[in-house]
């Protein structure tokens, strides 16, 4: 009986020396799934340049098209990449979306097809179904939309299209994940009453990525005016907009930190020298862990030489790069405290405790805080690392292994979801066949 390929264990690779390398990424997930809905809902066809082609925007584009919408894709000049031309269309239902385990698709498109004429049903993964809804379904509810949930909060749950949504006022709790708020934000401006959201609750975490949204709607001339935990959108027009994607930095990230695990040289082009995405919070954290970061019309280049520094970091805005900093932290000269994450015990699975469980059986020493994790670094040895279906994690493993020798990854493959063809990306960051 012979084994599935993809499902046997991936042994990371080891450095042998530093690194010199220069690692395109494909685009920014978070920007191509929020301009696929703002190109959906918009008034004409509108095109996207370096979408990235990965599980997440695929699910979204067929999530689209389940309710009418067109959306025609061409091969990207950057590996990783699509073009596509999004032909809004009358939303229609009975459908059905997989949202996999992708928090844009489940957060975002339930507003979308509020706006649909009949039933639109969303589910996904296995653990997509234990992750928090209730704040989308609720806060629907209360703008007018009918949603049959059986008053669990979470996946399955199917909204009960009218082709209108009342909209108004609502009150919500985004403490656990900014993406409630932006969710309601993008279709806004088609609901007849446009929308105010106010926050009650904790601080939002990464709300970097609220005022990518904010700044996405007004090149399609919405504008969102905001007060410190309110948002509010008249109802308007949605401008087409042709828009070009920046790279995904979040991505970027375990590349550019294996610039300080081997002591040598990455650099990304077409990196932003302003931009919205929350990931860009990778050259402040890489430079206090030792790196030194410099711009050209390449792009970003970070050296690095001697031991990595440990270091104590508010993550709140960047949840999303905590676990690259986990893996740099494990290997690092000093002990660690990351802060402000609690937030992702509700991600894609519950990465606090998988990174500390993960790292900890490498004979590391992680420890759960109430908002984060404690780190002290100890000598780490090989082992088969459980990716727990979480692209992050997957990557923090890779980081780890190039210092440590026997790390193995037992489902690399989920790195898909946001990052195609990273095997062959990290190896050839390591100049391997």
């Amino acid at each position: 009986m012979t084994t599935d390929p993809a499902t046997q264990p991936w042994p990371a690779p080891t450095a042998t020396g530093p690194v010199d390398a220069v690692v395109p990424v494909p685009g920014s997930k978070s920007a191509s799934n929020r301009a696929l809905v703002l190109a959906a809902l918009a008034d004409e066809p509108s095109s996207i340049t370096g979408l990235l082609d990965a599980r997440d925007t695929r699910l979204m584009i067929l999530g689209l098209t389940s309710l009418g919408v067109q959306v025609d894709l061409t091969p990207g000049a950057a590996a990783g990449n699509v073009d596509a031309v999004v032909r809004p269309h009358f939303l229609r239902g009975p459908a059905q979306v997989d949202c996999g385990l992708a928090g844009t698709v489940m957060r975002f498109l339930p507003p979308v097809a509020a706006l649909a004429h009949g039933d639109v049903t969303f589910d996904g993964d296995a653990a997509a179904r234990e992750r928090p809804m209730a704040t989308t379904i609720e806060s629907l509810r209360d703008l007018g939309v009918a949603i049959d949930d059986g008053r669990r909060g979470r996946l399955p749950f199917t909204v009960q299209g009218r082709g209108e949504v009342t909209g108004g006022e609502v009150w919500v709790d985004a403490s656990r994940s900014s993406q409630f708020v932006s969710g309601l934000l993008l279709s806004a401006a088609r609901f007849d009453a446009g929308v105010t959201v106010h926050h009650v609750g904790p601080a939002i975490p990464s709300q970097p990525h609220i005022a990518m949204t904010v700044a996405m709607l007004a090149e399609h001339r919405v504008i969102v005016r905001n007060e410190a935990s309110t948002w509010h959108v008249d109802p308007h027009d949605i401008a087409a907009v042709d828009r070009v994607i920046e790279p995904d930095l979040s991505n970027a990230a375990p590349f550019l930190a294996a610039a300080l695990v081997t002591g040598g040289t990455v650099l990304v082009p077409g990196w932003p020298r302003s931009t919205t995405q929350p990931g860009n919070a990778i050259v402040d954290l890489l430079e206090r862990m030792g790196a030194e970061v410099s711009w050209s019309a390449e792009g970003l280049r970070v050296t690095a030489e001697g031991p990595i520094t440990g270091l104590d970091a508010d993550l709140s805005a960047v949840g999303e790069l905590a676990p690259t900093i986990a893996a740099l932290a494990a290997l690092a000269d000093g002990p660690s405290r990351l802060r402000g994450i609690a937030h992702l015990r509700g991600h894609e699975t519950d990465r606090l405790a998988a990174l500390s469980q993960e790292i900890t059986a490498l004979g590391g020493h992680v420890v759960e805080t109430d908002d984060g994790l404690a780190i002290t670094p100890r000598p780490l040895h090989g082992g088969l690392v459980g990716t727990r279906g979480d692209h992050r994690l997957a990557t923090a493993a890779a980081i780890i292994g190039l210092a440590v020798p026997g790390v193995e990854l037992d489902d690399v493959t989920v790195t898909d979801k946001t990052l195609p063809g990273f095997v062959e990306r990290w190896h050839a960051l390591l100049s391997l066949a």
